[in-house]
């Protein structure tokens, strides 16, 4: 009779869960929905006419190959693989995958425990117990416990989401951090180049100084001059001199950081810069494609998006706290207890015990705190909002400066070329000159002098093209999409960390929120 009472609660106990379950099934969540926000953006480029831009081509994801460098893809390649902040940003996906998994196990069974104990008690003697029971007891029990709160209003589902959001901004944030990285390695390299052609512009115009230095000497020792032109001349030569040691301090400074870039010690670039010392050159033409592709290919925009989306799901789970929570509970296991050390049958059917049944809860007078709870979620919701537009706008500015830049670099430097032209046919005519007494050495002085200036300025156009280039494709977004199937985690890392923890294949293999395919541009 008892085992049959036992059954009947049991029973009616499943069919109350069963039914929970089926109301868990069919409840909705309680928060927003989620929809991009709206942004402004121009539907062309101001430059989408100018000659040098092709604008209704797509943008090319391996942009720095357009300045056919294998040095440059040498280093480029080796920074994507040992950079450090780079690993640490691949580190926070690790971290961001372990989050979501803890939001989704919070949909199962909250409690789910395996307990047991063993007590001695032994009252006082001044504790009054009765004739019948022992002064001296032991207890005991052993047991599994459950405890599941139903997702009546989606609490925890709407923390999945959030989580879910903030694991694909974690990887939009690594994809910017490789675009940052990859424009990075760019611009230091066109500065190591861009050093050492001034470095040599330097000694090759205090070469030509020099000659000039030892005519102003025979002309004095002939007595067709004063001592002044050789001073001049002398003044003029040493101060080119002097730049070099500043500019190779300058370039020491860009090697090292290009060894930085890389995950290594000072000193470790130079290996790798052996070859033409030139400034690269940029293309005749470049593509840009058109402002609305930009929203696709900027993961900045993509992880404030996703940052935005994370902080509308937990809207959903604050609200959550405003309605009762459902839950289902329940204990089985054996207990016994008697006088002695044993004896007590702790095994036998009689020891079994077990409770189960449903509950509420609802903080009710909690209501002005949760309330408040909410309007905070909200509000930063409504500042991840601001946020998103703003960064939208930001790098709407950064293309059409960087567009802007790198177009008048290229105009600039066509007149620079002439003026070099023009300046190296003043310094032979004024040489000549001098040599035949027809002009003072201050015209030769003035035209050595505006000789490297001009060929400096040259030298510094030719780079702010460059620069100007790599500026312009980090402004688009362009490098991220080539990281294919790249561990996010060196392997040498993942084997330390599965050395300390049993990470399964969370070190390696996405997570569904990141295989996920995302909406086209410009949807909702």
């Amino acid at each position: 009779m008892r085992h049959r009472r036992t059954r009947s609660r049991l029973a009616i106990v499943a069919r109350l869960s069963l039914a929970l379950g089926l109301v868990a099934v069919e409840a909705c969540s309680v928060g927003p929905t989620f929809t991009r926000p709206q942004a402004t953006l121009p539907a062309a480029w101001q430059a989408a006419n100018d000659p040098h831009l092709a604008v209704t081509a797509a943008a090319d994801t391996l942009w720095w190959k357009a300045f056919n460098d294998p040095v440059l893809d040498r280093l480029i390649d080796l920074a994507r693989r040992q950079n450090l902040p780079l690993q640490i940003a691949g580190l926070r996906i690790v971290e961001a995958r372990a989050q979501w998994g803890i939001a989704t196990g919070r949909q199962y069974p909250q409690v789910q425990e395996i307990n047991g104990q063993a007590a001695a008690i032994g009252p006082s003697k001044n504790t009054p117990l009765g004739p019948l029971l022992p002064r001296h007891l032991t207890a005991y029990q052993i047991g599994f416990d459950a405890s599941w709160e139903i997702d009546f209003w989606g609490k925890y589902r709407s923390a999945v989401d959030a989580e879910a959001a903030a694991l694909l901004a974690s990887v939009a944030d690594y994809d910017a951090a490789l675009v940052s990285l990859t424009a990075e390695v760019a611009r230091t390299y066109v500065a190591v180049r861009t050093f050492e052609v001034l470095i040599a512009l330097a000694r090759n115009n205090a070469d030509i100084q020099d000659q000039g230095l030892k005519i102003a000497q025979s002309r004095f020792q002939n007595g067709a001059t004063s001592e002044l032109d050789v001073t001049q001349a002398t003044t003029q030569v040493q101060g080119t001199r002097a730049t070099i040691p500043e500019l190779q301090g300058q370039l020491q400074q860009a090697r090292n950081a290009l060894s930085t870039l890389m995950g290594q010690p000072p000193g470790v670039a130079e290996a790798l810069l052996a070859g033409a010392r030139d400034i690269p050159q940029a293309p005749a033409k470049v593509a840009v494609s058109v402002p609305a592709e930009m929203l696709r290919r900027r993961p900045d925009i993509r992880s404030a998006e996703m940052s935005a989306a994370a902080q509308c799901a937990r809207i959903g789970v604050a609200k959550a706290e405003l309605y009762p929570s459902f839950s289902l509970f329940g204990s089985i296991g054996l207990q016994s207890a008697g006088s002695g050390w044993g004896g007590h049958n702790f095994f036998s059917g009689n020891s079994f015990f077990y409770q189960a049944g449903p509950s509420v809860s609802w903080p009710f007078f909690n209501y002005g705190r949760i309330v408040n709870n909410v309007r905070v979620q909200d509000a930063r919701f409504q500042e991840l909002i601001v946020s998103y537009q703003n960064t939208v706008l930001q790098a709407a500015r950064e293309v059409e400066d960087a567009m802007a830049g790198f177009l008048d670099a290229q105009e600039a430097a066509v007149f620079r070329q002439e003026a070099v032209k023009a300046a190296q046919r003043s310094v032979q005519l004024s040489v000549e000159q001098y040599r035949e007494g027809a002009v003072d050495f201050q015209r030769v002085l003035d035209a050595q002098r505006s000789l490297l200036e001009q060929q400096n300025d040259l030298a510094q156009s030719h780079s702010s093209v460059a620069t100007g280039l790599v500026a312009l494709y980090k402004a688009l977004g362009g490098g991220w999409q080539s990281r294919g199937n790249e561990p996010i985690v060196p392997e040498a890392t993942q084997k330390e960390m599965k050395a300390r923890t049993n990470w399964g294949d969370m070190l390696s293999q996405p997570r569904s929120p990141e295989t996920s395919e995302p909406p086209p541009a410009g949807t909702h």
